[in-house]
């Protein structure tokens, strides 16, 4: 079986997020931990993303938030080879995320280039980290599918997703996205979902 990497973001997952439960009821599932969750430094979050990698022959990861830049810094270092697809969950703008927290984050510039491993971005109307413009033209920018989830804010405990089913349901269809991958050229089945239905019972915490 393949693992499943969880990367949180921005002051980790606390107790009751979806990210917390995944680890609970997915056997597969290991926490990309960081020595600092508060204050985080890129190379810093980088190192412990590649030493997890370094330990897997291969892996999923799911990450959330700040951890969806983390795992874009990835596209074009070697451990990259070892990602057989992310599942990047309501990505946060550099900006907005400095502007909310200054001084705080150290992640460098916002991530542009193509990812080299299938994605699946998840997002919503009214995330106050990243806009629905900011988010389209990021996922296009990473060649990612896109999911819209609607008016469901930052999809983490104060929007409300506790134990979310919805995920599991999009890791599920970027995992049979990837293994339909061959060597130049990807499937593309993910681009026309729309969200409201894969929500799920979100679970208010």
């Amino acid at each position: 079986m393949c693992t499943t990497l969880i990367v949180p973001g921005l002051n980790g997952s606390d107790e009751g997020h979806w990210q917390r439960h995944w680890l609970l009821d997915d056997p597969q599932a290991q926490l990309v931990d960081q020595d600092n969750w508060q204050c985080p430094v890129l190379e810093d979050w980088v190192d412990r993303l590649e030493v997890a990698l370094a330990a897997e022959e291969s892996a999923y990861i799911v990450a959330h938030s700040l951890g969806c830049l983390l795992v874009a810094n990835m596209a074009s270092r070697p451990s990259a080879a070892k990602i057989k697809g992310a599942l990047l969950v309501a990505p946060a703008h550099l900006d907005r995320v400095e502007a909310m927290h200054p001084c705080i984050v150290r992640f460098g510039a916002f991530p542009q280039q193509p990812l080299a491993f299938p994605s699946l971005v998840v997002g919503s109307m009214n995330d106050p980290y990243m806009n629905p413009e900011e988010l389209a033209h990021t996922a296009a920018n990473w060649g990612s599918d896109l999911v819209n989830l609607g008016s469901v804010g930052h999809i983490n405990i104060a929007a409300g997703f506790g134990r979310w089913p919805g995920g599991y349901a999009l890791f599920d269809r970027l995992k049979a996205t990837a293994e339909k991958t061959t060597t130049g050229s990807r499937v593309h089945g993910l681009s026309a979902i729309h969200g409201a239905h894969l929500q799920g019972d979100a679970g208010a915490l």
